[in-house]
């Protein structure tokens, strides 16, 4: 059990995906590094990272003027405008902290960013880049055509393995690991996505109040994703200053145009890994200098109760309430992990409540969690504040000695936003992964997956698994019925929980959970009808209905000659071609 206090803590503006003139495609060849620097201090950002397309040359010509310029000074032959330049380098470089980095080339095109220690030797970092199949004369070009280098498994591991921070480069777009309509699989895009040794996504679009942002399809809640993902945003400048066009939307990002705000201890690359692997999501923040700091707990708020965050008002024993908070601790514990707000409501347009003895609170819940809670879980605890009220946050881990249980025989998981007593085939798949994952801590970690030689970055690729006829991948969220059986006059049935994934079989119509039971209510009494289904192909909707003010979906598909159903489906588990079902009031 931990608790931090933030009062130690402070923001800083980093841009960590910056070019220079050393990337072949520099839209300024003759700009000077001091121009880049003196235009980040213009912008006000703390922190910057070279990143070169395939190579360190940028960072490393730099580092070669500084040198040059020092040993002349000590020999006291240095000119009054050298003098000078150092003088406004070593001011400069008091004040932004400059990290040395690289935009890597992966195959099939997709770029990955490594950003190192200042203290990290040049030559150790182009061994690394040599090592990932860059050609040595693109380490002196800086050119993001490099053929048939390493794939992207690899480059993360390598980056990771090296102390670096590892960043799928604007994953959402062009050459990014994310981007929409890339025809390839779905479980090559988890795997891109998810893998251990990548700490963050760069998007384009963070901080957009819209359904279907990058950062919220990798919140943790969607099937498959269960891996939260840290979302920033860079500017992936190839010039110093921006261009816009006639209605001022950027065409070109300048330096410092696209900013992420970091809550760091101190200004030092050691202390931007350690954020980058933590599980604080609330340390990094898109900033704009003409919008008002992001208050992340209001923005939770307004997307109210989850598969991975929960609220509640009060943590009195009266009323159950102190035991729901340890009961969502420990379905959380079970599932995804999530985060966990005391001392507010799910009601965006409410005051929040707040505490009056926040560390009192935050002694009884470690007391609490310590006592009734097993096997022993690790939750941070600490103290937040939102709209001038104090309360109390859990960051809640993804547990790794799964079953979890309060008082020994309780064991919670989380549907959406709802905690409840797990049954017998969750109880067995729980004990699955518990044994998995320390199964998996134990032995040596698996070579890269080996994926083919790809054609040059500018070349469309070829697909990653087996050509196959289109179909829609299932809805993240819902339930759907796969089989019924009649038993002695009782109808049992099997479930698959689109949430989690996980199939749940003997499910009764007095023992289902909520939507469980609204799915066996619909199959046995309003079974679908295919010819009053608005279907568009393959995919439908049946019918739409409200539950605790949020619309809820149910689906059709038809596969394999059979039409599948997927019952209550959320906005947030619509994706992809499904969204087109939602109704023109969902979402922003």
């Amino acid at each position: 059990m931990s608790s931090r206090k933030k009062s130690r803590l402070q923001w800083f503006r980093m841009d960590l995906h910056l070019h220079t003139p050393a990337s072949s495609d520099y839209q300024e060849p003759h700009l000077s590094y001091l121009d880049i620097l003196r235009k980040a201090e213009l912008r006000g950002v703390d922190i910057i990272a070279f990143t070169d397309h395939n190579t360190v040359g940028g960072y490393a010509a730099m580092l070669r003027d500084v040198e040059r310029l020092t040993y002349l000074q000590g020999l006291g032959r240095a000119q009054p405008d050298e003098v000078k330049r150092l003088s406004e380098y070593r001011r400069l470089l008091d004040k932004i902290l400059v990290l040395p980095g690289f935009e890597f080339t992966a195959t099939f095109g997709f770029h990955v960013l490594g950003i190192f220690s200042p203290q990290t030797p040049i030559r150790h970092l182009e061994h690394i880049l040599l090592s990932l199949n860059v050609p040595a004369h693109v380490l002196d070009e800086g050119s993001s055509e490099v053929g048939a280098s390493s794939d992207v498994l690899t480059a993360y591991q390598m980056i990771d393995e090296a102390g670096g921070i590892c960043i799928a480069a604007h994953a959402n777009s062009s050459h990014g690991v994310a981007m929409k309509g890339f025809d390839f699989g779905g479980q090559t895009r988890i795997a891109y996505t998810q893998d251990r040794h990548l700490h963050a996504l760069e998007v384009t679009d963070l901080g957009r109040r819209s359904r279907d942002t990058t950062e919220r399809f990798f919140n943790g809640t969607k099937s498959g994703y269960t891996r939260r993902m840290r979302c920033i945003q860079g500017s992936d400048a190839h010039r110093l200053n921006s261009i816009t066009d006639k209605s001022g939307k950027h065409v070109q990002y300048g330096v410092g145009d696209r900013v992420t705000e970091v809550l760091l201890a101190e200004r030092s690359f050691e202390a931007l890994r350690e954020m980058f692997l933590g599980t604080d999501y609330s340390r990094t923040r898109p900033y704009s200098a003409s919008l008002q700091p992001v208050d992340y707990i209001q923005t939770a708020r307004e997307e109210g109760a989850t598969l991975v965050q929960a609220f509640h008002e009060s943590m009195t024993r009266h009323g159950g309430r102190l035991y729901a908070i340890i009961a969502d601790v420990c379905a959380f514990a079970n599932t995804n992990g999530g985060t966990i707000y005391v001392g507010v409501g799910t009601d965006p347009k409410k005051a929040p409540v707040g505490l009056t003895n926040p560390q009192e609170g935050i002694g009884q819940l470690q007391h609490e969690i310590s006592r009734a809670i097993t096997p022993k879980l690790d939750v941070e605890i600490d103290v937040q504040e939102t709209q001038g009220k104090a309360i109390i946050r859990l960051q809640v881990p993804s547990g790794d000695e799964r079953p979890y249980a309060i008082e020994d025989n309780k064991i919670y998981v989380r549907d959406e936003a709802e905690t409840s007593l797990a049954v017998r085939d969750e109880i067995v798949s729980l004990v699955q992964q518990g044994l998995h994952i320390q199964q998996r801590a134990v032995e040596p970690a698996p070579a890269p997956v080996p994926i083919p030689p790809a054609r040059p970055a500018q070349t469309p690729a070829p697909r990653l698994e087996p050509a196959r006829p289109h179909s829609v991948a299932a809805p993240t969220g819902g339930v759907e019925i796969i089989d019924t059986e009649d038993r002695d006059g009782e109808r049992y049935f099997t479930m698959r929980d689109l949430r989690n994934g996980n199939i749940v079989k003997n499910v009764t119509r007095s023992s289902a959970r909520r939507l469980w039971h609204y799915a066996i209510k619909q199959a046995e009494g309003n079974a679908v009808r295919p010819d009053r289904v608005q279907w568009n192909a393959d995919i439908g909707l049946w019918q739409k209905y409200q539950k605790n003010g949020e619309t809820r979906y149910d689906l059709v598909q038809r596969a394999d000659g059979k039409v599948r159903v997927y019952y209550g489906v959320t906005e947030a588990g619509m994706q992809g071609e499904w969204q087109q079902f939602l109704s023109p009031d969902d979402g922003e």
